[in-house]
């Protein structure tokens, strides 16, 4: 495909093709849910679009550069080939809007907040949000009375703090960079290194920054053996490869080490969550990461643990706080704010 409107007229072309197509024609779509990357502090919700939201994504690109000029191309190609059919966007920063300042400042001069919205905006928020809902179904609570550590974990991965149903801390930040470690991400790193790799290499600010992006993460800490965590957790079994081994330990303890500082920001759990490529099929992560929530009260169900991609509860009827496997669906949740803008 030579563009995204090429991308968005195969897709039209599919869903209604007459054989294997989800709808006859066009006309049968009420609504369109868009996906868009990085809506800066303009938005709290999903937004039906306007000019003034179509704006205010552009604005937001510098702050998303490699997403949200493809996200806007998507909703005008859908715009100019379903005229008059309402489009919603659905911001993956959205759900994290709900943080105080006191988690989402950097402490760097204040001006740089105010004149260029240098901040924490967090990111998966789609899933977050999800994920939060679906946990207070499985619990058989109010999301309102709730809280939870939700574990998006997967080549990107970050962890979201939700109380009453409103997050209140996460790990990503201005950029899907901070956090925990990813496939190719550095996750937290002491700023100084970028100083370092730049003096050592000879780099600029530019290639430091693609370094940290690109080839960091478990691909570094692996030495190049991947960034697929399914070959290293496969290496880590077998037992034979230090750099897998030293690399899937390393993710673990900085999951761990995130979900402990949510459980005290939060002053308590009700239940962790582990959802997203990762969180929902790998078993071994998800037991390397409970074996250091003792002091929880976590006591994992290993029979129960063996599950992949289905919701469950994997701990034992004692556990102190829950530990749930929940697949995401971020694309009901698009369809579903979509729906309710719509018809509301």
């Amino acid at each position: 495909m030579a563009n995204h409107k090429d991308a968005v007229r195969l897709m039209l072309k599919t869903l209604t093709d007459p054989e294997t197509g989800a709808v006859k024609e066009l006309s049968e779509i009420g609504a369109v849910g868009h996906r868009v990357v990085h809506g800066g502090e303009h938005f709290s919700k999903a937004t039906l679009i306007d000019r003034k939201v179509k704006e205010a994504i552009m604005e937001c690109t510098v702050l998303a550069p490699l997403h949200n000029p493809a996200n806007l191309q998507g909703i005008e190609d859908c715009e100019l080939l379903m005229p008059g059919v309402p489009q919603v966007a659905v911001f993956d920063t959205a759900f994290h809007q709900t943080m105080e300042e006191d988690a989402y400042l950097y402490a760097v001069p204040y001006r740089y907040y105010k004149q260029y919205g240098i901040r924490r905006y967090g990111f998966h928020g789609t899933s977050h949000e999800y994920v939060s809902r679906r946990a207070a179904a499985l619990l058989g609570r109010p999301g309102g009375e709730l809280k939870l550590i939700v574990c998006h974990l997967g080549n990107g991965a970050s962890v979201s703090a939700i109380k009453n149903g409103k997050c209140v801390d996460t790990s990503m930040g201005l950029t899907p960079l901070e956090g925990l470690i990813m496939g190719t991400r550095s996750g937290d790193v002491d700023p100084g290194v970028m100083e370092m790799i730049a003096g050592k290499d000879g780099k600029n600010i530019h290639e430091v920054v693609r370094i940290l992006n690109k080839e960091s993460g478990v691909l570094g800490l692996s030495d190049g053996f991947s960034s697929d965590f399914r070959d290293l957790e496969d290496a880590y079994l077998a037992g034979d490869n230090p750099a897998a081994t030293r690399a899937i330990r390393a993710f673990v303890l900085r999951v761990a080490k995130y979900i402990g500082a949510y459980a005290a920001e939060l002053n308590g759990v009700d239940a962790v969550c582990f959802t997203a490529g990762i969180g929902e099929n790998s078993p071994v992560i998800r037991e390397l990461v409970c074996e250091y929530l003792g002091y929880l009260g976590v006591e994992l169900d290993r029979e129960q643990n063996r599950v992949r991609g289905k919701e469950r509860d994997v701990t034992t009827p004692a556990s102190k706080t829950r530990v749930l496997v929940i697949p995401t669906n971020e694309e009901l949740e698009i369809a579903r704010h979509t729906r309710e803008l719509v018809q509301g």
